[in-house]
């Protein structure tokens, strides 16, 4: 009977190591988070993508220029990277109710979803992203958080087909 509990008790501890947060984890955290406000101007950003042994693959740095009327935002982002390359992602973000926020990119398979809450927002899509001479369409769980009302650091896990390919962390800097 004792085997059976601790077995029993691995068991769960296994299964809550695989539990993801919930965006509504955060939603008693401030400064309370909401992206009219925060994207809203001018926005830089410092990142690193590292594969999926923790290794710096790559380095960058982001200028983003933001706009909103009303509920639709534009999101205008010039990427320049340690290897020289540069990349422009334009993204039209809609708001909706209850803190849910939509997404489309030129280079984002359909339509991104997000949820804030509190100080933090999940935001999920699929990026078509070049790989050599071919484009793979990897998952990408996207966190936000806001630090202050001017820092917020960013967290990204990509995968493809389940399996974990790396991470992209990003600090940002609202010019005020």
């Amino acid at each position: 009977m004792k085997r059976r509990s601790l077995l029993a008790a691995a068991g769960a501890a296994t299964l809550a190591g695989c539990a993801t947060p919930d965006v509504a984890d955060y939603a008693s955290e401030k400064p309370q988070l909401d992206l009219r406000a925060y994207f809203n101007g001018h926005v830089d950003g410092w990142g690193i993508f590292t594969d999926r042994s923790g290794k710096v693959v790559k380095r960058f740095v982001v200028a983003i220029e933001c706009r909103w009327a009303g509920n639709e935002g534009t999101l205008d982002e010039d990427f320049t990277y340690s290897d020289g390359t540069k990349q422009r992602r334009l993204w039209r973000v809609t708001k909706l109710e209850g803190g849910r926020y939509t997404g489309r990119a030129d280079d984002v398979v359909g339509e991104a979803q997000g949820q804030a809450r509190g100080n933090a927002l999940r935001w999920n899509y699929t990026l078509a992203l070049p790989v050599g001479e071919r484009v793979w369409n990897v998952q990408m769980d996207d966190w936000m958080y806001l630090m202050t009302d001017t820092v917020m650091l960013n967290r990204t896990s990509m995968s493809k087909l389940g399996l974990h390919l790396g991470e992209v962390t990003l600090s940002f800097t609202k010019r005020t």
